[in-house]
């Protein structure tokens, strides 16, 4: 649908990341540029700010705080865990979307996210398009988990990767400083699929990881485990484990559901943590080594000083690509990454149908992971690395960042 004259939105939901605002800035600075594009909103808290008419009018902000997003973390604008009913069993909500939408004239809708974000844009288009009105909609990829379908890697992904490695590097050198028997475990972020988890391969590298990495793509053994840490004790008298905190016995339950009943959100999902806090209790009543549990928690997804130049680019990029694919006449797509090759790093952005990776889990493939949670393949380091590299940061005033300050003016009512 080309020549769309009328407003452009961006929702931003799920999880954040120390990137998303870089591609809140694409959407946003394209946008702005667009001779179709009457007025540029920020959704506030996602689809729930749509349903409750509540914008930020994006025109009313500088334009050097929205280059400044480039290098903020978090979701800007604010996020939202917020799962719409089934189309087909209740339409009251799309009902109100479309009303919002015709209201304010809003013919461009971006929405910046990942697995059930995507979902969520995809039932949107289909049922703008089912009932006849004419609006662009894209989706603008992100997650740490990387789990997105049919990418080669999600925009936040490499720079939470690269803190993981970074901090695991630093603790390597604090965790191994005494004479005395030590075992440290390490919480990453990942509920089924273990790509963040997974960079811990990237400090065992340099020699300064985890002697252990463990995945949920493999179900986890807790007499194997103990077994190796036992035998690391008694070889080195130091361990480093990386556990991901949704790996699972092979009877499908997670390490704390085995203690406690889990909270689950919105969409399902449980509301993992505590991972490593079990596996030290039960490694201190077997053992008299001192006993760590560390967990990385929020900020692996928004350490924006240990941003990757690569990450942070792409993700203005395709905030970029978004508008302009829309404005094009593109609608019901997500943007994503095409790996041409890995040395020289080189990629394409391509446009994939939203369904391919609506509430579509793409895993870490079972051959690119070591048996006992020795770590990654070579494949999974030659994948990884060129995603890590260079260094985008934030203005520093003060010798603290200079983050973006939104003047955050909601738009009036209709």
């Amino acid at each position: 649908m080309k020549n769309l004259i009328g407003a452009a939105l961006l929702g931003q939901s799920g999880g954040p990341t120390s990137v998303i605002n870089a591609s809140a800035a694409g959407v946003f600075l394209e946008a702005l540029k667009q001779e179709n594009i009457t007025e540029v909103y920020g959704a506030v808290h996602g689809i729930k700010g749509i349903l409750n008419e509540d914008f930020y009018d994006i025109k009313q902000e500088d334009i050097e705080e929205l280059k400044l997003l480039k290098n903020t973390p978090s979701s800007a604008i604010g996020s939202v865990r917020y799962k719409l009913k089934d189309p087909k069993v209740d339409d009251s909500e799309y009902q109100r979307l479309l009303e919002v939408f015709k209201k304010y004239n809003i013919r461009y809708f971006f929405y910046n996210g990942g697995n059930d974000s995507m979902d969520t844009c995809n039932k949107i288009s289909k049922f703008f398009k089912k009932s006849g009105f004419d609006c662009n909609v894209i989706g603008v990829p992100k997650t740490i988990d990387n789990d997105l379908n049919g990418t080669d890697h999600s925009p936040g992904y490499a720079s939470a990767a690269k803190y993981v490695a970074t901090t695991l590097m630093e603790l390597y050198h604090d965790a191994t400083v005494y004479d005395t028997p030590m075992v440290t475990i390490v919480e990453i972020m990942g509920r089924n699929a273990g790509w963040l988890t997974a960079s811990a391969a990237l400090a065992q590298l340099k020699g300064q990881g985890p002697d252990l990495i463990y995945l949920p793509e493999i179900p986890f053994d807790f007499d194997d485990f103990f077994v190796q840490v036992q035998r690391l004790i008694a070889e080195k008298n130091k361990v480093i484990v990386a556990v991901s905190e949704g790996i699972k016995t092979k009877e499908g339950k997670y390490i704390p559901e085995l203690f406690q009943e889990l909270k689950r959100d919105a969409f399902g999902h449980a509301q993992l943590g505590g991972t490593a806090q079990v596996l030290a209790e039960e490694i201190q009543k077997r053992t008299k080594a001192k006993v760590r549990a560390i967990e990385f928690s929020l900020l692996q997804r928004s350490s924006a000083h240990l941003a990757s130049k690569v990450d942070v680019e792409e993700a203005f990029k395709s905030g970029q690509k978004a508008v302009r694919a829309a404005i094009n006449g593109t609608t019901d797509k997500m943007i994503g990454f095409k790996r041409i090759s890995s040395h020289p790093y080189k990629i394409k952005y391509v446009l994939l149908p939203l369904k391919l990776a609506a509430n579509h889990e793409q895993k870490v493939p079972i051959e690119w992971i070591l048996p006992d949670g020795k770590g990654m393949t070579q494949e999974y380091i030659d994948y990884a690395l060129p995603l890590i590299q260079g260094e985008s940061k934030a203005p520093l005033v003060d010798g603290l960042p200079h983050f973006a300050k939104l003047k955050k003016i909601r738009v009036q009512k209709k």
